[in-house]
Order: C-alpha cells, then structure tokens, then sequence
C-alpha cells in the first residue's frame, strides 16, 4: 500500500462521526507530527528562564512596542516589570537599591509575596534577571474584568441549606459572620442587595488601589515604606486607599453584579421586580476595587489589592477571596505573579475562587482547549467554568456555555535542563451557572436615575432592557453572562459550607465542591470539571467532618491517616427540585490526578493542609510570616511568606481511589483520559472501579514521580488544529450563549 492510500486509511479509522475530512487530516497530523502541547521542547538561546516570553518580546528596542507596560520616555524603552524575588528580606532593600541604580523606579513593593513592580529601561532587564536573587520577571500586565432561580437551581434551596426564602427573608444558612473579598471594579454600598434583614450595610470596608495607582511612569521612586501595624506609614496607606463614604465605587457595574450573585439579598418590595437574592445573603462584603471604570486594571494593582486581603484577613474574618478578572500569561504556574499572590492567600486560610475566562471557542465559534486564563491556572484555587441553566430550575438540562474556558493549562517553565515544558494542569475544577444571571445593577447616587455603569450603558437593551421591570435607584437590577458570574456563585457557596463548618481548610473545601459536583452529560474533565455545584451536597459533606481541622492543621496537630469525621459520611446522593443525582465522587489531586473514596473525607491527608501546593510533580511549602511587636497581636497581621520543598511525607492514605489508569491516556480522539465524559468517570467511581491505593501516595526528596492524566498525543482542538500558547484573550462581556461581545479589549495588550 503506498504512503497516500495508508494516510486516508488511518484518517478514515480514526475520523469521528460528523468530523469534515480537512480536519480529521490535520488533527491526526498534529498527533502523528507531536506538538508543543505535549511534547518539550528546547529552549532558544535567545529566552532568558527568568523573563517572561511576552516581556522578552517587548525587549528589541527597533520594534514598535506593542504594550500598555512598554514606553518609550526621552527617547529609550522603559518597562513595568513585576519582579519575584527569592531573597529572605521581604522588603526586598538590595533589588530595590540595584534598580535605582540603574536609573529605574520601584513603584511598589509586595512583601507577602516577596516581589516589587518596577520601572526600569528595557535594555537592562536582562542584566537584573541574571541576579540570583531574582526568580521570575513578568510585566505589569494588564487585568480585565472577567427562591431566586440562582438559588434553586444551585441547590440552596433545600432542607440541608435553606427550607425558606423570599425577597424579605429566609430560613437557615446564609453566610452569617463569613467575609467575601471581591477583587473587582467596586461593590456599590447603597444597593439595597447588600443590606441585612435590619437594613444595615453588609459591605463592611471599601478600599479603591487606583487611588494608590503603581504605573504612572514616575522616575527615581524607591518604594513605599515598611507598613508595620500601629505605624504612620500604614495609617497613610489606608488613608490613601480608603473609600468607604462613596456609596456607588463601581462606575463598570461588573463587581456590584459580581457581589450580588455571592452574597445579595433582595429585599426589593416593588411588585413585580424578579427575587434576585445570591448564594450568601448575610455575609459580609469587602469590596477591594482594582479596576477601573472600563473594567481595566493592572497586575501591580491586583497585587496590592490582595496584599490588603491577606492583611486583614483574621481582623475581618475574610475567608473568601473572589478573583472574576483574568489576564494573559505565558508563565507557568509557579512563577506567574498573580497566582503566587493568591497561592499566599490560599496559604493563609483564604479559600480562593476564580473565573476560568470566557475563551472557549475561538473566532470562528468553535470550541477551544486551553484557554484558561491566569490566575485559573493555578493549582491551589478553585477555578470555575460557566454553564447554560437553559432558564430553568431543573439541572438535568443544563450545558457547559461554548464561552467558558477549557482547560488544560498552558503555562510553561524551564526545567533544570533547559527544555521547556508545558504546565498541562487539569481545569476548570467545576461549573455553575453563568448564563444571563440576575442581579444588582449599579447606578449613581440620585433619586433621578439619569444615568447607568459603563456596562448596562454600553448594552442597555441586552442587559438591562431584557427585563421589562421598572427600575428605582437603589433597586436596580441587570443580567449578565460569563465565567465572572459563575465564580461567586461558588464563592457564596463556599461561605455557607464556613457558616455550617468554620474549620475547614481552602484545599479541603475545594475537594468537597468537586466531589459533591453533579456531572452533567456529554461534557468531559476539561470542559466542566467534576461537575455542576451542589450547594445541598457540599453542605452535607461540610458538616460530617470536625469543625476543628483548620486550627489543628495549622498547628501541626493532625497525623496523617488521622480520623477527621465526627460523624458518618452522608449518602453521595442529593436531590435538587425534585431530581435525584449521584455526587460526581471526582477530586483532582497533583494538578493532573483524579482520586476519589470516602477516605479523602474519614482520613486526614497532607493535601488538606493550605500550606501545601502540589502540581508539576513538585510539593511546595508555603508559610506564613506575620508581624510581631510590641501591642502587635500575635498571628493577626500577615507581613510575607517563605516556601519550601516539602519535606518527605504521605501524601494520600491508603483506602484513597486513584482512578488515573481507569481514565486512560488521554485521547480527544478516543475520548479517553482528560477527555473522558465526567459522567463516564463518574458512573465507575459510584460501582467501584478504580485502584485503592493500599500503601498510600509518598512525596520523596521533593518529586511525586506518577504523571496521572498525560495528554499523550498532544492536545487536539475540535477543529483539528493544535493549540501551543501564547495566546492574546478577548475578554469581553457575554451576552448569551453563542454570543460574545468583545468590546475591542484585549488582555495584557492593547
């Protein structure tokens, strides 16, 4: 047989029904050829490992520069860079003193993450990335924002969550006494969504970092002064950033619309208007606004904004932080600053929510693979895809919206041979509902209402229109789409599992989100995670286990193996408006594992442990330093963070499931291994199948050597292309399914 006829052989055995001919050929090319998806590749002798390949473009001074964080200034490039350093002093004095030096500016320092945002010429980027106390380099990229039917159809609705709600009250969980940080474009105060049932504000603190703004392309700027607890120096930053007498803060509307949909409450007594109320109703709001009215902001800004997260955490019980705004990075996750940021929030007890991004098909509207964006890449958050409820309350008709981002992830790093690799991480970790979603709607602080936010003006009719209610200033409501909305409904879920259970551990809560998950049909790993959130499973699963955990964790006080379920696990089985459905019993472990058994929940495993972040076939320790002193509380005020290999332990029990081989090498062809349906998986796990493990996972000398779920013939997209990185990502508002309005805003670029 000659080459040709073998070719169209092969093509036609592995062309799947319905497939056109042009791209069967070309995706089983890409998988005969390999690509970068897949397979490693070395790296040019042009790259610096510690510059950022976005940022290393920028850097030949005869192209015409292309970024917002490039500029030419009296005639030579400068550009903002965000620098990680690996130095034991978080203020970071002999980096700071070399960029001076150089004739640059720190505009900024972060000490919880031990990094600074400068401001330095091009041409000596490559010179401050040779000091060894530098571990990364990336620029100041820019941040874009990414009984009510949102309550029945996530199930809160039930006798285990909430047996009652209206637009004036409910009965049972509601978030009480949990903080919610919005990383966002500012929560408007005086909406009648965020009063409790004594009208008083629930949005505690509102604190504004573009009134400290980092890139204003300032020369000779040494950095802000040490911001210890009781100095004059803090009392001047939160001078600066304070806000908390505007009552509107959110000329975009996104973060309003966002904070609603976690934890508003419609107490809205005009007849007819739609019951509006959020996951969490009664928890507490602290609005942290990073960006601007056009819903744009920058990396040293998001940084900042976090860092005042971390701060206040303990003082102000915030236990959640929700991150709806994404940008774009070439990095892997362990270098890209924005996920540090958030792996110390992690680390801190802060559980961490994230919008997967709205890149799930491509221009042409066909589905794409990885195109989570940062920081959804990251190991330690639970990142969230988005799904269409189709404007029902029943779930089992529910689909995963053509917008939302598919994983993998696509970060890379520079191993200690030089070879590039892929992160290739399994995300999004699950869905929930992100399709035309009501909620509040900001508008200005008039009785008149004359004007809207950037966004309902922009898509009145969209938006806004759609609705057909009378609207009244302080009543406002609009609808909006996206992966933005889906995260805080899981934000607010988790607040309601921290009302029911205040012990539990970020790793820990993520894991019983996903094994309580309800994994819809005909949508694999990639595409939804472990399912659609159950609000009634995961408050089960919360309240089997000891409310003791967090504090013993943090203290050393738990042996592996150790039992950590005060009573019996409850059946994995949960009925939502009167449909009955299997938990997904799915968790993703390592980046790339899938494990499952009711001993993830009666036994203590080291993942459960914040400080721990496992991915890449590396353990990392991250520990938390805080301020100590004179009339300084002890452990209250977080100052920086120091990581670690881990030292050697067992990672998973024995009685732990891994079912790795059962999901196969992942094929898009064969629909196997990351591909594999979750129902699929699913229905096996819920009949046994599965290896138990019987000696346990262990963490030797810092390397976890079993791959778990490999993409062994290169990640192949639907339209037969493959997929390397690099990628520009729209962000955009989503209007609808099928619809994506890019506003001409481009993450990181303009």
């Amino acid at each position: 047989m000659n080459p040709v006829s073998l070719l169209i052989v092969l093509i036609e055995c592995r062309r799947p029904s319905g497939l056109p001919w042009k791209l069967a050929t070309l995706a089983l090319l890409a998988g005969l050829l390999g690509s970068t998806a897949s397979q490693a590749q070395p790296i040019g002798a042009d790259r610096h490992a510690k510059v950022a390949r976005d940022l290393d473009d920028e850097l030949v001074e005869t192209k015409p520069s292309k970024a917002r964080w490039a500029r030419e200034l009296n005639g030579v490039r400068h550009v903002q860079v965000v620098v990680v350093s690996n130095s034991t002093d978080p203020q970071l004095a002999d980096l700071r003193a070399y960029v001076l030096r150089t004739g640059g500016s720190v505009h900024a320092v972060h000490p919880a993450f031990h990094a600074m945002t400068v401001q330095i010429k091009a041409r000596q980027v490559r010179a401050l990335a040779q000091r060894p106390d530098v571990v990364s380099m990336s620029p100041n990229r820019v941040t874009h924002r990414t009984a009510s039917t949102l309550e029945a159809i996530t199930g809160s609705l039930t006798v285990n969550v909430r047996s009652n709600s209206t637009k004036t009250s409910y009965d049972g969980l509601g978030g009480t006494g949990v903080g919610i940080a919005v990383l966002d474009s500012g929560v408007m105060k005086a909406h009648e969504g965020f009063l409790n049932a004594d009208g008083n504000i629930r949005v505690k603190r509102n604190v504004d970092m573009l009134n400290a703004s980092l890139a204003n392309w300032t020369f000779g700027i040494a950095g802000t002064a040490s911001l210890a607890p009781g100095s004059s120096a803090l009392s001047g930053y939160e001078s600066a950033i304070a806000n908390d007498s505007n009552l509107i803060q959110d000329p975009n509307g996104h973060g309003t619309h966002v904070a609603s949909v976690a934890a508003g409450r419609a107490r809205f007594y005009r007849w007819g208007t739609p019951d509006t109320t959020g996951i969490a109703p009664d928890a507490n709001i602290y609005d942290v606004k990073v960006l601007n009215a056009e819903g744009a902001g920058t990396l040293s800004d998001a940084l900042e904004g976090i860092q005042w997260v971390i701060y206040h955490a303990k003082e102000y019980n915030i236990r959640v932080l929700n991150v709806s705004l994404a940008m774009n990075s070439t990095e892997t996750w362990q270098t890209d600053p924005l996920c540090a940021a958030l792996r110390s929030a992690s680390a801190a007890g802060i559980t961490v929510v994230v919008a997967a991004g709205n890149f799930g098909k491509n221009a042409l509207g066909q589905e794409a693979y990885g195109t989570v964006s940062s920081p959804g890449i990251d190991p330690s958050v639970i990142t969230v895809g988005a799904v269409n409820f189709k404007d029902s309350v029943t779930r089992n008709d529910d689909t995963v919206n053509l917008f939302s981002s598919r994983g993998p992830t696509r970060g890379a790093f520079i191993d200690a041979n030089g070879v590039r690799r892929i992160d290739n991480l399994l995300k999004p970790d699950l869905v929930a509902p992100g399709n035309k979603i009501l909620g509040a709607a900001a508008t200005p602080a008039t009785g008149l209402l004359t004007t809207w936010n950037t966004l309902a003006t922009a898509n009145f009719g969209a938006l806004v229109g759609a609705l057909g209610i009378t609207q009244s200033y302080r009543e406002t409501q609009m609808m909006m789409s996206g992966t933005s909305i889906s995260a805080p409904a899981v934000s607010g879920a988790v607040a309601l599992m921290l009302q029911a259970n205040p012990g539990l551990t970020p790793p820990l809560i993520k894991a019983i989100l996903q094994y309580t998950a309800q994994p819809l049909p005909n949508a694999n790993l990639l595409q939804q995670g472990a399912g659609l959130l159950n609000v009634d499973g995961a408050i089960q699963l919360a309240m089997a286990l000891k409310t003791d955990l967090s504090s013993q964790i943090a203290g050393n006080g738990y042996s592996v193996g150790q039992t950590i379920n005060f009573k019996p696990l409850p059946a994995p089985v949960s009925t939502v408006n009167g449909q009955t459905f299997n938990w997904s019993r799915i968790v993703y472990a390592g980046g790339n594992h899938v494990v499952s058994g009711a001993a993830l929940f009666t036994k203590y495993q080291s993942i459960w442990d914040p400080r721990l972040t496992w991915a890449s076939g590396v353990v990392r320790k991250r520990q938390t330093i805080y301020w100590s002193g004179i009339g300084i509380p002890a452990n209250m005020f977080a100052y920086s963070f120091t990581e670690i290999a881990a030292p050697n332990q067992t990672l998973l029990t024995s009685g732990v499931v891994n079912a790795d081989s059962m999901a196969g090498a992942s094929s898009w062809f064969g629909r196997t291994g990351a591909f594999r349906p979750t129902l699929t998986l699913s229905g096996w796990l819920a009949s046994g199948s599965g290896l138990v493990l019987s000696e346990g996972l262990v963490l030797s000398e810092g390397l976890v050597l079993s791959e778990g779920l490999v993409l062994s013939e290169g990640l192949v997209l639907s339209e037969g292309l493959v997929l390397s990185e690099g990628l520009v990502l729209s962000e955009g508002l989503v209007l609808s399914e099928g619809l994506v309005l890019s506003e001409g805003v481009v993450l990181g670029e303009p």
